[in-house]
């Protein structure tokens, strides 16, 4: 039951941030970057420099969804901020998105972003 309750919980979780992030999709995104590196190592990096609770304390938070088209996007929770990555050649376009892009916290993550490029 548990497993259950847990189940339902993170479905209904996961649909209020893909909303969120579609909504997000249909502004100019804050920053649009470019990497020569494979969409699945930059987002791997990015992933893991969100987590970083030592930069974000409690909102050290990173996730990973990749799309049926080959892009893949790292979000925190409540997709505050996100990056969706897209192959473009060998590399990697990324579009990055923050729901307040001069909070001093999604200025880093954009910065941590941009070092994993």
């Amino acid at each position: 039951m548990r497993m259950l309750i847990g189940a339902v919980s993170l479905a209904l979780l996961a649909g209020c941030v893909s909303s969120a992030m579609n909504e997000a999709r249909n502004q100019k995104p804050v920053r649009l970057l470019m990497s020569d590196k494979p969409t699945p190592l930059v987002a791997q990096c990015v992933q893991f420099a969100w987590q970083d609770e030592a930069v974000y304390g409690v909102d050290a938070s990173g996730y990973m969804d990749n799309a049926n088209n080959g892009r893949m996007t790292v979000y925190t929770r409540g997709a505050e901020s996100f990056a969706d990555l897209q192959p473009q050649g060998t590399g990697t376009n990324a579009s990055y998105y923050a729901a307040k892009p001069d909070d001093s916290v999604a200025l880093r993550r954009l910065a941590a972003l941009a070092t994993c490029l």
